[in-house]
């Protein structure tokens, strides 16, 4: 199952989920991206959402309005459907609206092998790699891998830091995918102190020592994290 959190009330750029890409609301666009996919939810947190969606025929889901994540949001949404512990489960990014079907698939095929490894805890996640020039905006987060491609650390900062010459950067690409029973686990986990600094929830699982595991991808999609990105994806869509 692919779910969507969408939350109205961002802070950095307020209600962008239901700004208007070539005649369209972003979330709309997103879901159009992914629905022949895998069955999509979307999980949001007004109503306001819900009743776009449905004029669109998309599935949608009021959830609370006091949880600190998409990834608890998605949670309790798979927690109302009673998803079985081996579901597993997309979390699409509802202001993703340029995500390669191509990019979820890969991360579909990736987190099957963990289960049939039977690997105990199952979070994977996209990357790209970037130049350095993009590796300096916050707005994209970077990430360092280790030798088994799983993620050592995530940050908004240009990762790592350049002194010895011939580093390679890698953006994160906002797409994560769960089993039901470890996106549970993931949701008992306490916050870790660098989750809230960073503001990048995934970091709680490094911290609590869990793998996430990291998939190459190509993709020259972009989340709209700020006016400018709205502006850009407006352009390519007239």
């Amino acid at each position: 199952m692919i779910i969507i959190p969408a939350r109205l009330a961002s802070s950095r750029f307020p209600q962008k989920v239901l700004a208007d890409i070539g005649g369209l609301p972003m979330v709309v666009r997103t879901v159009q991206r992914v629905a022949h996919l895998d069955r999509v939810v979307v999980a949001a947190d007004d109503e306001k959402i819900i009743e776009v969606c449905k004029a669109h025929g998309i599935e949608a889901m009021l959830t609370s309005t006091t949880h600190k994540s998409g990834t608890d949001r998605i949670h309790e949404c798979a927690t109302i459907f009673k998803l079985k512990d081996d579901e597993l489960i997309i979390n699409v990014q509802a202001d993703e609206p340029f995500i390669e079907p191509d990019v979820v698939e890969s991360l579909m095929r990736k987190l099957q092998s963990l289960q049939k490894r039977n690997e105990p805890f199952i979070m994977g996640s996209c990357y790209n790699a970037i130049n350095a020039q993009a590796a300096e905006d916050p707005n994209l987060v970077k990430v360092v891998l280790d030798d088994a491609d799983n993620a050592i650390y995530f940050s908004r900062s240009a990762i790592p830091y350049n002194q010895g010459g011939g580093a390679k950067y890698f953006g994160h690409i906002g797409i994560y995918g769960f089993s039901k029973k470890s996106l549970q686990e993931f949701c008992s986990l306490s916050d870790a102190p660098i989750e809230d600094i960073e503001k990048l929830e995934q970091l709680r699982a490094i911290y609590h020592q869990k793998n996430i595991t990291m998939v190459k991808v190509t993709s020259t999609g972009f989340g709209i994290d700020t006016k400018e990105d709205l502006a850009r994806a407006i352009e390519i869509f007239l």
